[in-house]
């Protein structure tokens, strides 16, 4: 599975990431705990005057001491979890770090003492942001519509654009199904893996459009941050503006998200499909803004119809998660079983085990982030504690 964004010498160099964790929540030490957090209740969120509401898990339905087994939970998998984040009700209820060693893009491998204001990689589930970005810049009028052709946008590059390109819509990006032949699933230093080409090509966007179209528009679904990377670049185009300008402008502002990092590839162009840094906190604001319909504390900041049309099914991710998920407008689409109950999901996904997970149905939010890179059961722990921990500590839906 691709998920991922990387350079060889962020390649996983096996080093195990040692949780602060003991076996079980009664040994649980004061120390593990983020700054702010100890001689509270296990996980009780820092106060940060960031926007987010604190409420205790009671008063919203939750069973805080099962959410306190979390630690022990993700102990017993040696998980290299770094941090899970809940919200329920629109309240952050739950918040705990860890300790461990991590590969930031941009910066020297090593241990990192995370906490609510350590910021992490989101790797591609930047791409779900670059959708919101789509959707703000349609409500807004710069794009007409996701049946607008890719080729409008690219006309300094109809000599190297493969045949086939101009049936392709935005629409076709943000749902996988270009047809594009496209593979990132190689090892990175492999000569057909086309991902590397994005960060180290002079001109990705003609590397992009030089690829060869091998199905219909609509028949094929393949995963490719290339298409997630025009996506962004016409945003740039249209708002007149950096991408990360725009995002902060439009999105991040609104949420009251002002530490934050998008990264650009070696060769200076920005990752829409993968560069995100933001808190595990201000992360899950983005899934609140799923939650709400694309209202934060209030305030509209993307249209209701443009969140339905995101977490739409729209084709089945052949080969990805055992193909047991639908994906929307990069957006993916699932569900897990909790105690006998199948219960419903959207998510972000980042490589390495970075989640946000939206659960309509609970009116609920989790987020998780990880050093799983590379490994087999990347993100299983994150699904593990959700189906196991944090569904069922949900009091009134049982």
């Amino acid at each position: 599975m691709t998920m991922r964004h990387r350079f060889p010498r962020l390649l996983v160099l096996g080093a195990s990431l040692a949780l602060a964790l003991t076996a079980s929540f009664t040994n649980l030490r004061a120390d593990d705990m983020t700054p702010g957090q100890q001689d509270h209740p296990c996980g009780s969120p820092a106060a940060l005057d960031d926007g987010w509401t604190i409420a205790a898990p009671e008063s919203v339905g939750m069973d805080g001491a099962r959410l306190c087994g979390i630690a022990a939970r993700l102990g017993l998998r040696s998980s290299e979890v770094h941090s899970v984040v809940v919200a329920r009700h629109g309240r952050l209820v739950f918040e705990q770090y860890f300790s461990g060693i991590d590969q930031p893009w941009g910066y020297p491998e090593g241990r990192i003492e995370f906490t609510a204001t350590t910021r992490h990689d989101m790797r591609p589930a930047s791409k779900s942001v670059t959708s919101l970005l789509v959707g703000i810049a349609i409500d807004r009028k710069l794009i007409a519509s996701t049946d607008e052709p890719i080729v409008k946008f690219f006309p300094d590059h109809r000599s190297v654009k493969s045949a086939g390109w101009d049936a392709i819509t935005l629409r076709h990006l943000l749902t996988m199904s270009s047809g594009i032949k496209w593979d990132e699933t190689l090892p990175w230093t492999h000569p057909d893996n086309d991902e590397p080409h994005l960060a180290f090509d002079a001109d990705p966007i003609g590397y992009v459009l030089g690829k060869p179209i091998i199905a219909p528009p609509d028949t094929l679904w393949n995963y490719s941050g290339g298409g997630t990377d025009l996506l962004g670049n016409i945003l740039e185009q249209v708002s007149g503006k950096p991408l990360e300008a725009f995002a902060r402008e439009t999105l991040f502002q609104p949420l009251g998200i002002t530490d934050l990092e998008w990264k650009t590839y070696k060769n200076g162009k920005i990752a829409a499909a993968a560069g995100l840094r933001l808190r595990p906190r201000d992360a899950a604001k983005i899934g609140q803004l799923m939650l709400d319909r694309g209202m934060w504390n209030g305030q509209r900041i993307i249209s209701a119809d443009w969140i339905a049309q995101s977490i739409a099914p729209r084709f089945q991710a052949v080969g990805y998660f055992g193909g047991t998920l639908f994906y929307g407008y990069q957006w993916w689409v699932g569900r897990s079983l909790s105690e006998g109950k199948e219960v419903r999901w959207v998510g972000a996904f980042g490589w390495g085990g970075q989640r946000i997970i939206v659960v309509p149905d609970l009116d609920l939010v989790m987020m998780t982030t990880a050093a799983q890179y590379g490994q087999p059961k990347e993100g299983l722990a994150a699904m593990d504690i959700l189906a196991n921990i944090i569904i069922p500590a949900v009091r009134d839906a049982h």
